[in-house]
């Protein structure tokens, strides 16, 4: 093992895993959680748009692998995603998506360091 190594090896079955309604308005299930980085895949329903939030002290990457959103990220126009797009989202940059398809728009969201609902910070409804 490598000094200051903090992952361990692992298997986490997707059948072990339970889906989360969140207030933020997408559902979630975290597929793995260490020190260093959190990955959760997170799932929107046709026509619902996330609350607008920033996360204290991570940063966030979105790799959308089904459907089709738009996104905004800080001061960045609402832009259009679909499977194979990735987002890179600074701690502290506020950010919302809007699936805009007929069908569930679905993305991993890996977090470094780790989210913790302490870092989650919801902003006011636009």
């Amino acid at each position: 093992m490598l000094a200051g190594n903090l992952m361990k090896a692992e298997i986490v079955k997707a059948s072990s895993l339970k889906e989360y309604l969140l207030p933020e308005r997408c559902f979630i299930y975290e597929n793995l959680s260490s020190e260093k980085v959190s990955v959760a895949r997170a799932r929107v329903k046709s026509g619902v748009t996330t609350v607008s939030h920033h996360l204290i002290g991570t940063d966030e990457i979105y790799i959308i692998f089904r459907g089709k959103g738009k996104v905004i990220v800080g001061d960045h126009f609402p832009e259009e995603v679909t499977a194979g797009d990735v987002v890179s989202i600074p701690a502290g940059v506020s950010q919302r998506i809007t699936n805009i398809g007929k069908k569930d728009l679905l993305f991993y969201c890996i977090c470094t360091p780790r989210f913790t609902a302490e870092c989650y910070v919801g902003e006011s409804r636009e």
